[in-house]
């Protein structure tokens, strides 16, 4: 089961262990947006387990500093990127740098979404 949200920066789908996020082109996502989808996770989730999927359609920034907080959140359990097609440069191996989790890239969301499962069910 799935639910799709939209918000002010772009949207979001909610599924049992993993979320998915499409960022607005241009957004910057800041420690105060971090904060904002965390709230929303911790909504949704309680204390479930899941995995972040960022599915990059579009061109946007991303703080890394936020990935140290990311990193402290106890029921999130991994972190994938999905590049899209307008993704010109990949930032993936740098921003792995800045989180403890285990963050792994991807060229196609159905491969992330198995790894997120995967991970949910170890």
């Amino acid at each position: 089961m799935s639910l799709l949200k939209k918000y002010t920066f772009g949207e979001i789908t909610f599924h049992d262990h993993y979320m998915i996020a499409v960022m607005n082109e241009g957004v910057t996502v800041s420690i105060e947006l971090n904060n904002e989808l965390y709230d929303l996770a911790r909504e949704y989730y309680g204390n479930k387990n899941f995995v972040y999927i960022t599915h990059r359609k579009n061109s946007y920034s991303v703080d890394p500093n936020i990935y140290f907080k990311t990193s402290k959140i106890k029921t999130l359990i991994g972190f994938a990127v999905v590049l899209g097609d307008s993704v010109k440069i990949d930032n993936t191996d740098f921003e792995s740098n800045f989180i403890s989790i285990p963050f792994k890239a991807f060229n196609s969301l159905e491969d992330a979404t198995n790894w997120a499962i995967e991970l949910c069910n170890q």
